[in-house]
């Protein structure tokens, strides 16, 4: 797609991390691009972990050229553990794009569903469906891979949405 922007969205984890790319461009439906997860080995420290991802997330930027990253913001979670690695995740992943030039871009959960389902209540399911509706796919992508792509499609559709960017 001439004149498009490429969008990396990564639903961030310590497991398993979603991926999507997709190209926009203004007044134009975005283009499904990629999607997939990058599983990490959960009996792997949590350093060699982060490194991994970071690798991955990097070789991702180098191999498809995005200059948009977009993720979901931190939400407060039950277990405060879980939120700090989920954390240390998410940083890794805005390290990399910070230090590759791309464009970063939050939202929060509640505004990736409500931008591509309709509500911020929306279920899993919900946004697998709608993934797959919206760019024709044969199946629905795994929970994480749809997640990472309603993320990208959250930033390419939903510019009056609030969000936190940085560079």
């Amino acid at each position: 797609m001439t004149g498009a922007t490429r969008i990396l969205g990564v639903d961030p984890g310590t497991r398993i991390v979603g991926y999507g790319l997709l190209d926009h461009r203004h007044g134009a439906r975005p283009a499904y691009v990629e999607c997939g997860v990058i599983r990490l080995r959960e009996q792997d420290p949590m350093p060699v972990r982060l490194s991994v991802l970071a690798r991955t997330i990097a070789e991702l930027i180098g191999e498809f050229d995005p200059r948009v990253l977009s993720l979901e913001a931190a939400f407060h979670g039950v277990n405060a553990s879980s939120a700090l690695k989920l954390g240390q995740a998410r940083g890794a992943v805005m390290a990399v794009a910070a230090e590759r030039g791309l464009e970063v871009a939050e939202y929060p959960p509640a505004y990736v569903k409500r931008a591509v389902v309709g509500h911020g209540r929306a279920s899993k399911q919900d946004v697998m469906a709608r993934v797959q509706l919206l760019f024709g796919l044969a199946r629905a992508p795994t929970a994480d891979a749809a997640d990472a792509l309603a993320i990208a499609l959250c930033h390419a559709h939903a510019p009056k949405l609030p969000r936190r960017t940085g560079s």
